[in-house]
């Protein structure tokens, strides 16, 4: 369907039409708007120009964008607003708990369950082309609270998370943390479901499929709240609990004095790809904790009362003794898949225009960092094997629903076609480093990372 509104590579899209799909969801298909709103809020990001071949606006979307939950708020009085949502479902769970009567009320709730980190998922069949997928193991409400209730656990409100609504299939999403409930894993292994790794899901995933797409912004989103959840369990200002508050979308302290309230962190991070304009070549480097012969942009935490370009500076200075002028904005991609004390980072991706060139490394920081031509950097993306890794991370994931606990190592998936090992590899697709890096040597902007590509080159725009 979209691509329908992209005629040529060359040809701007019908924004218009497009916003129109975002503000009216409805329009696109009461059948299938769950993956079809994803699609086109991705195509929407086509809809920015630019006079210049610099790209200085958000010309992609990423692995862990695109949530369809959480494209509109209602008001507080709409059935799907988080304390609407949270008064019915407080009153559905006061009956009794071998009702399934809850399941045909409207709206319905499903829940996705996280054990450490862990979303619930199902390996299915692809359609051929992509092989092996997956989707996202959501349960009802009523088989949630029975489950838990084989393992002595009562299910409440205050433990389910808010995470959005599809209104026009009348559903309300939760997500729950069952980390301490061991028993619920072979419940679910049972049914062909089982809790995989989120990084293993996104290496997984098809960006052909905007259904898998959609989940994995989903299990991101769902992932980083729950997680903050157990890191904001007393309240910074006076060191009491904190208790839940708009359906687990903010905390509150519970001293009556204090009623502080917590809302979820962000830890904003600036890559980059320092650029050597003159010699046409980019500063890749190595930390230590990559796999071997990965190579990615340079990147560092934001420090306060500082601006994202200063960041950009001060890091690259830091890290590999360059100065850097011009810093022009690319893209930001959310990343959940950090570790667990900052579950919500936030990626700000830019190019940084070196004004120095003699690197000098920080080994407490990297590994090593040198310059890579364009041609270089060209072949090495085009020599790493990323289909295959997607294809092989999708094998795994039907391993462990069909109870295979032992699956292949993925960091030796990166092959030339040839069969040997290629000599560097860069992350792949569902990081935003590869953008960076891909949009540098392509000259455009590409939509679907892997799989099926929408390209506009920047200078037609």
């Amino acid at each position: 369907m979209l691509l329908s509104l992209f005629p040529s590579s060359s040809s701007p899209p019908n924004c218009a039409f497009i916003s129109s799909l975002l503000l009216n969801p409805r329009r696109t298909s009461p059948a299938s708007p769950f993956f079809l709103r994803a699609a086109t809020t991705r195509a929407i990001s086509l809809c920015f120009t630019t006079t210049s071949t610099t790209m200085s606006v958000n010309l992609q979307t990423h692995a862990f964008a695109g949530n369809p939950l959480r494209s509109t708020i209602p008001k507080p009085g709409d059935p799907f607003s988080p304390s609407s949502a949270l008064e019915t479902l407080k009153s559905r769970l006061m009956e009794s708990a071998s009702s399934n009567h809850s399941q045909l009320l409207s709206p319905s709730f499903q829940v996705l369950p996280f054990r450490k980190g862990r979303p619930l998922a199902s390996s299915v069949d692809g359609d051929g082309a992509s092989g092996r997928n997956w989707h996202l193991g959501w349960i009802g409400l009523a088989d949630c609270r029975r489950f838990l209730a084989k393992s002595g656990v009562e299910l409440t409100a205050e433990s389910l998370v808010f995470l959005g609504f599809m209104p026009d299939e009348d559903v309300v999403y939760w997500a729950i943390d069952v980390s301490s409930e061991s028993s619920l894993v072979p419940e679910f292994g049972g049914k062909r479901l089982c809790f995989v790794e989120l990084r293993t899901l996104m290496v997984a995933a098809d960006w052909t499929d905007d259904r898998v797409m959609a989940d994995l912004a989903i299990a991101g989103h769902a992932r980083a709240l729950l997680e903050w959840h157990k890191l904001s369990r007393f309240c910074g200002s006076c060191g009491a609990n904190t208790v839940p508050a708009e359906a687990g979308r903010r905390k509150q302290c519970s001293n009556e004095t204090c009623k502080a309230r917590v809302y979820p962190r962000i830890d904003p991070v600036v890559i980059m790809l320092v650029i050597d304009k003159e010699n046409d070549r980019v500063l890749l480097s190595r930390q230590s904790r990559f796999v071997p012969r990965m190579w990615s942009c340079l990147a560092g935490f934001i420090e306060p009362g500082e601006s994202l370009e200063e960041a950009v500076r001060r890091e690259t200075f830091e890290e590999a003794g360059i100065e850097v002028g011009e810093v022009v904005y690319h893209s930001s991609q959310p990343w959940p898949v950090g570790p667990n004390s900052m579950p919500c980072q936030l990626m700000v991706g830019f190019f940084a225009y070196a004004k120095t060139l003699e690197i000098n490394v920080d080994k407490t920081e990297l590994e090593d960092a040198k310059w890579l031509s364009r041609e270089d950097v060209q072949k090495a993306l085009s020599l790493a094997e990323y289909k295959k890794a997607q294809t092989t991370a999708a094998a795994k994931v039907e391993q462990m629903c069909k109870g295979v606990e032992k699956g292949q190592s993925l960091s030796a998936d990166f092959n030339v076609e040839s069969g040997e090992l290629a000599p560097m590899f860069f992350p792949g697709p569902s990081a935003i480093a590869h953008h960076l890096i891909s949009s540098w040597v392509h000259g455009q902007t590409t939509i679907g990372g892997g799989g099926r590509q929408i390209s506009t080159s920047l200078s037609n725009l």
